[in-house]
């Protein structure tokens, strides 16, 4: 049996600081192991998300951001006739994708996600925790829109946890010296605008849009268990450009900071993610 398909190679990315435009550029490695390290939590929000896309006869289906690929199955799963494409910037993601057993119509294709041109127009394209390492959300979901056959849906849910005390705690930290000269231009995830803006910007594209907001409390272990959460998403550029002293003592520094942040209870910890949604329905054809 064939191995799923693997084409293009182009970057990704955001700037810690700036706002969410700009040209894009190289994303850092990404560690599977340590990503999936909260599988299940990082997961149900996709569910959600599924349950909420209206009936559509689905041909053509596109995970964008797929990761390392059992989402992308899950797509693939729900739509068994459709031709499904899991893109993805990440080799490193992507290899976890590629070694499981190949299934027909599924294709894994490494690209920035607004690069990759489908071979035909999407029945649904469903985006789940990426857009926010992409700038410029404007031009992107002209783009998406432009992705979409008649009658298409576009599905997305973005982190947006930048005003938790850990994500606050780590800006702050990036932008103290020692580690302001040291991280300067690293990239990393943008800001995103509020629900009321995705549901303007997609009505203006002329479609049909609903957006929510949902904050997921997640029981962890401890304090140091957050920023094994972080490692895998939002601390990984900073880690990535560090040489390893470094990284060691800023890692150290945040695990500190956390700490104190976070109180420690019998139970361990409690982490509030804040998640955006919007779903999208393109006009039928006349």
């Amino acid at each position: 049996m064939r191995p799923p398909r693997i084409r293009g190679r182009l970057g990704l990315g955001g700037s810690l600081s700036a706002p969410a435009q700009g040209p894009p550029s190289a994303s850092p490695r990404w560690d599977p192991a340590q990503y999936a390290q909260f599988r299940r939590e990082r997961a149900q929000p996709f569910y959600d998300l599924l349950a909420r896309i209206p009936d559509c006869d689905a041909r053509a289906v596109a995970d964008l951001g797929c990761g390392s690929g059992e989402l992308t199955r899950e797509l693939h799963a729900r739509w068994p006739k459709a031709e499904v494409w899991g893109v993805d910037q990440s080799a490193e993601m992507l290899a976890g994708a590629t070694s499981l057993p190949a299934r027909a119509r599924l294709s894994f294709v490494r690209s920035e996600l607004r690069a990759w041109q489908p071979e035909r127009p999407l029945d649904l394209i469903i985006s789940n925790a990426a857009l926010h390492w992409v700038p410029d959300h404007a031009q992107l979901l002209g783009h998406l829109v432009r992705l979409l056959a008649p009658g298409g849906v576009l599905g997305v849910q973005i982190p947006n946890n930048r005003e938790e005390a850990s994500h606050r705690i780590l800006e702050e930290l990036s932008a103290a010296e020692p580690w302001a000269s040291r991280l300067r231009g690293v990239q990393g995830p943008q800001p995103i605008a509020s629900a009321a803006w995705y549901l303007e910007r997609l009505s203006h594209l002329g479609l049909e849009a609903q957006a929510w907001e949902t904050i997921y409390y997640h029981r962890l272990p401890a304090p140091s268990a957050i920023v094994d959460w972080l490692k895998g998403t939002a601390l990984r550029p900073a880690l990535a450009v560090l040489p390893e002293a470094d990284a060691r003592d800023f890692e150290s520094a945040l695990r500190e900071r956390i700490a104190h942040a976070y109180a420690q209870g019998p139970h361990g910890v409690i982490f509030p993610f804040r998640r955006l949604f919007f779903v999208a329905r393109a006009p039928f054809a006349a």
